[in-house]
């Protein structure tokens, strides 16, 4: 069996580290990623797709990347599901095990 994902995208905002309850270090990143195709209505439509960070691969990722960045994120799909007002919900990750940062927003000017 294979779970494996490759993606490529514009950080939407800065990340940011949180510590876990057992002293671990993590961020969530949200990345969007324009589809290739135009929709019915001649528009590019993008994804916007959550990915969550460990460690160093956050501290990292914290240090050198903002908001606008292009990135690329390689890793698994995680499925979770909670609660919320007792109504279950389900969320898709992508749990990062590298990220290439690939140009800056700055270099865009």
């Amino acid at each position: 069996m294979l779970n494996q994902v490759v993606i490529a995208g514009r950080l939407v905002k800065d990340p940011e580290i949180v510590i876990s309850e057992n002293n671990k270090k993590r961020t969530h990143i949200t990345v969007a990623v324009p589809r290739s195709y135009k929709n019915m209505d001649g528009n590019y439509e993008t994804d916007f797709i959550r990915c969550i960070l460990w460690d160093a691969i956050a501290e990292n990722t914290c240090e050198y990347c903002k908001k606008g960045d292009v990135i690329g994120v390689k890793g698994r799909i995680q499925t979770s599901n909670y609660e919320v007002e007792g109504e279950k919900k389900y969320s898709m990750d992508i749990i990062a095990e590298k990220v290439s940062f690939l140009s800056s927003k700055k270099a865009d000017y």
